[in-house]
């Protein structure tokens, strides 16, 4: 069942460790299935080295195990939760990356510094709330979904121009219109992140990037005037 779509989650996870995104077992990459509402995960707790096609769970949107032997990862809850409320994401990765990691634990938004950055995140990453203790005590998983998704309808964020969100004390979660996208933009967050920090050991001080320059590089990946990169040959 959905062989093609645990392969891609599969790469990933391989990806994981050739990108030094992951220590021990710490990330999850997840894909959608939309049309028949399933969700191919990762199994919680199995080492990257040791995981085969076979190991990967699908579930429904509820959570139900629809194939697989083995537990899905502790993190499905808020998986699903951003799959049904961000209804363009087909894949999602978290991951407690180093440096992501750790502006997620400043308990500040991922400045804008520079052109990196806009290439891939039209604004700022947004830092989320901190839990409550009824929230942390409740359904944790589920709770972390809520917060990421009230994240940005709070802030009025549009999670296709910014598909990242630092989740405060816990760590980066990204989405993507597939696992290649998703897995871009995790890599991205992370180097983004590492070069934050250097800037601002450099100049405390430094400023953000104007809105002109994040437009403009923005703008020329993304949208219907997009030039960056090699067209098809049909166009």
């Amino acid at each position: 069942m959905l062989e093609e779509l645990k392969a891609e989650v599969l790469r990933a996870h391989q990806e994981f460790v050739k990108k030094g995104l992951v220590t021990l077992t710490w990330g999850n990459c997840s894909a959608i299935d939309r049309e028949r509402g399933l969700v191919v995960i990762k199994p919680s707790g199995v080492d990257y080295d040791k995981l085969v096609l076979r190991d990967l769970v699908v579930v429904d949107l509820n959570g139900k195990v629809v194939e697989g032997k083995l537990i899905p990862s502790s993190d499905t809850a808020t998986h699903l939760y951003i799959y049904k409320h961000f209804p363009n994401v087909k894949s999602i990765i978290h991951t407690h990356s180093t440096y992501a990691t750790s502006w997620a634990q400043s308990g500040l938004d991922l400045p804008l510094y520079g052109t990196t950055h806009a290439d891939a995140f039209n604004g700022p990453i947004p830092n989320t709330r901190n839990l409550t203790d009824e929230e942390v005590k409740g359904n944790y998983e589920l709770n972390t979904g809520k917060v990421i998704v009230e994240t940005f309808e709070e802030r009025n964020l549009d999670y296709t121009a910014i598909p990242g969100v630092l989740v405060r004390n816990h760590g980066p979660f990204v989405w993507g219109p597939s696992v290649n996208d998703a897995l871009e933009n995790a890599i991205t967050l992370e180097t983004i992140s590492k070069m934050a920090v250097l800037t601002r050991i450099i100049n405390p001080e430094a400023p953000t990037a104007p809105e002109s320059l994040l437009e403009k590089h923005y703008k020329r990946k993304h949208g219907k005037d997009a030039y960056y990169g090699q067209k098809k040959k049909d166009e």
